[in-house]
């Protein structure tokens, strides 16, 4: 019996069935150690290609390599379900458990019932593929090969209530698929598989990295600020003993969190004898930086990057197979990868889910996590800690209330007051809340000012507002490409650096993490922690001491019209009526408690899809992963015409949107609502050369001063002209 053929080879040299189903189950077991669940990944690694016994698969196998064989009469052949049918049948209700992962090892795993694909519901598939287990060369296989009779009885590895077990189901899943993958390729393309996994240890990696932190440390100058840096790092490495679990990082911005949270994650992997370091990072516009300063630390190619806006040019042999399946020490990815992820349903994209087991996962900017799906955010933390070993960090200047996330524990000891020390700027508000000002009158303030940023609430507003700024000023938000956004940062940087005069208008993409150092920033008026963000770009570094920066909140022409940002303003103007102290580091949780009531649901409907009927083992895993989108859906991607990209977008056109051309051309993408892509095709604007593909053919529509125009008319004269 054969799992695998190799074309123009003879059959003495393919892929035994015995081989793969063994080996397979080796590999899952040891994954699922991390959990306590080895027994259960080795059963499914052995009854997962069960079908291929079949004797219509293997006269498909060599029909496909050219081989004669008399019984090949094209019938169906399919594999996959034939070993949840035996596990079913064998174990009952619970069988349904090594059910979904078998069943689902090349498709994903299904539903339950109906959902969206009802004829590979997995109900349906236990009844309709039952047949197959009397098929006498299947019968054959299992009595004379795995005997799986003989198994012993199963038992969950704890006590599992109705959210353990969806979680579960997928954890193992995760196993076998990356197990199956790993043994095929290693069959298939040897090549490939031994470039996987060139990377030195975490103990390696730690030496690295204090050894330079160290020397960083002892070249910095004596100021207050990295004083208090040096006081967050002991005070990170001091509770790294600690046990695993949930842990928070509260300090403001400008305090080193990300080589503080670093130390933490290296002193306590090393402790507990974990696996991995994770950085889970809001907004692909920070995720280069602080990519970054890590390989700084720890070594050009010791840092694997998975995320979008991913610059292929970087990338290794070994960092792109990384991305697969995440078998790497230092993983830097994104809150829309590592969530989505962990309730996503397909092969390909749960293959890394194992590795997250016995990690430390550092999640910057905690408060960034999107209110419409809170609880099952939350859920999948506290699923982390409490079964599969993890470490959780939570790390960010304005710490959020995240309901039902007890037993966190905080590392930054009251008594270092620091929102004190690091007082950096004054934040000074409007004294009438009621009146708003027009972009006029907040471009004559600005521009009175030779350094300054300026952060508004929208695209539109950033737009708007530039226009009436003076020709050198800078505009910075998602209407540019993330090449465009990449080195418009670098040059503001720069400027900054050289003391030369610059005046920056941006939208809250420069919040969360860029490393810029503005004397004076002004912001528009949002939810607290966003003011408190755009503080963190001012005065960073505490240059102006004994001055303070000046960060001035003023009232934009309108109110947000985006749901969530409006009710973050509310909740900010009711906090600011009752008298709080918006210097006091409680501030934030109170904040979130009451932004939180507003919502009208934190994600509590996805009980309808994994918990509501767990204790019938009863699960709708596709409907689930459809539902779990962290972006809106309602935007499409426009790929722009950006520096060299031409022939990328030739190739494009011509060979259709293959997985590399895709990759790379990723930094040149922009997004705008579903509903302005028929305008924009009507008026000649964007052309759809594949389905779903859109892509700038007007040159003037994307401009280097202020990225997509999607606020224009139509076409000018001279593009009128043929």
């Amino acid at each position: 019996m054969y799992a695998h053929s190799l074309i123009n080879k003879p059959t003495s040299q393919w892929h035994t069935l015995e081989s793969h189903s063994e080996t397979v189950a080796a590999i899952a077991a040891d994954f699922a150690a991390a959990f306590n669940s080895s027994h259960w990944a080795h059963l499914i690694g052995l009854l997962h290609d069960l079908g291929k016994a079949r004797a219509s698969f293997q006269s498909y196998l060599k029909y496909c390599n050219g081989l004669t064989d008399p019984d090949y009469d094209g019938s169906e052949h399919s594999h996959s379900g034939v070993g949840a049918v035996w596990a079913a049948q064998k174990y009952g209700k619970i069988g349904r458990i090594l059910a979904y992962c078998i069943a689902g090892h090349h498709a994903g795993l299904p539903d339950w019932l109906n959902g969206e694909t009802p004829n590979g519901a997995l109900a349906y598939r236990l009844q309709e593929e039952a047949a197959i287990l009397d098929e006498p060369q299947v019968a054959i296989w299992m009595s004379t090969q795995l005997k799986l009779s003989e198994t012993t009885k199963l038992a969950p590895p704890w006590k599992l209530n109705g959210p353990d077990m969806s979680f579960w189901i997928r954890m193992l899943y995760s196993c076998l698929v990356d197990a199956d993958f790993l043994d095929t390729e290693a069959f298939m393309d040897p090549e490939r598989a031994m470039a996987r996994g060139d990377y030195p240890g975490l103990t390696e990696l730690s030496a690295l990295f204090f050894t330079a932190l160290n020397a960083k440390e002892e070249q910095a100058a004596t100021t207050d600020v990295n004083r208090i840096r040096a006081a967050i790092r002991q005070s990170c490495e001091e509770a790294a003993t600690l046990s695993t679990g949930l842990f928070s990082l509260t300090a403001p911005t400008g305090g080193g969190k990300t080589l503080s949270s670093t130390a933490f994650a290296l002193r306590h992997a090393l402790h507990h004898n974990l696996n991995r370091i994770i950085y889970v990072i809001p907004y692909t516009s920070i995720i280069e930086q602080t990519a970054d300063v890590l390989r700084s630390f720890f070594g050009t190619n010791n840092v694997v990057e998975h995320h979008s806006n991913f610059e292929p040019s970087r990338e290794t042999r070994s960092s792109d197979l990384a991305t697969e399946n995440w078998d790497a020490p230092i993983i830097v990815t994104t809150n829309v990868q590592f969530f989505e992820s962990l309730y996503a349903c397909r092969s390909g994209r749960c293959r890394k889910l194992h590795n997250i087991a016995r990690s430390v996962v550092i999640l910057d900017e905690a408060q960034l996590l999107p209110p419409k799906l809170l609880l099952p955010c939350v859920e999948a933390l506290k699923q982390l800690t409490t079964h599969y070993g993890a470490t959780i960090l939570l790390s960010t200047a304005t710490q959020p209330a995240l309901p039902g996330l007890d037993n966190v524990r905080e590392i930054i000891p009251p008594t270092l007051q620091l929102y004190k020390q690091l007082k950096r700027v004054s934040i000074k508000f409007p004294t009438d809340l009621t009146t708003r000002q027009t972009w006029e009158e907040v471009a004559h303030k600005i521009s009175e000012h030779e350094q300054v940023l300026c952060i508004v609430n929208s695209r539109k507003d950033c737009y708007e507002l530039h226009k009436l700024m003076p020709p050198d000023t800078i505009h910075l938000s998602a209407l540019m490409c993330g090449a465009h956004r990449s080195s418009i940062i670098a040059s503001v940087k720069d400027a900054l650096a050289m003391g030369k005069p610059i005046r920056v208008i941006s939208t809250q993409l420069v919040e969360a993490g860029v490393d810029i150092d503005f004397p004076v920033v002004y912001r528009a008026f949002t939810g607290l922690p966003s003011i408190a963000q755009a503080a963190g770009r001012c005065n960073r570094e505490g240059s102006l001491a004994p001055a303070l920066g000046k960060v001035i909140v003023f009232m934009p022409p309108e109110p947000c019209k985006v749901t969530a940002l409006r009710k973050a303003e509310d909740t900010t103007l009711d906090l600011l009526s009752t008298g709080q102290d918006t210097d006091a580091p409680d501030s934030y949780p109170r904040f979130f408690e009451h932004f939180y009531g507003r919502q009208n649901d934190l994600g509590a409907s996805f009980h309808d899809w994994l918990s509501k009927d767990a204790y019938d083992l009863q699960f709708q895993f596709r409907e689930a992963a459809s539902s779990f989108r962290m972006i809106d859906q309602s935007s499409v991607p426009i790929i722009i015409r950006y520096a060299d990209n031409d022939s990328l977008i030739s190739s494009l056109i011509t060979v259709g949107p293959k997985r590399n051309i895709m990759r790379r051309l990723q930094r040149y993408t922009v997004t705008v609502p579903r509903s302005m892509v028929v305008s924009l095709k009507q008026k000649g604007f964007i052309e759809e050369p594949h389905d779903g593909i859109f892509i700038q053919t007007i040159p003037s529509l994307y401009s280097m001063e202020t990225g997509l125009d999607i606020f224009r008319g139509g076409l000018t004269t001279e593009e009128c002209i043929i």
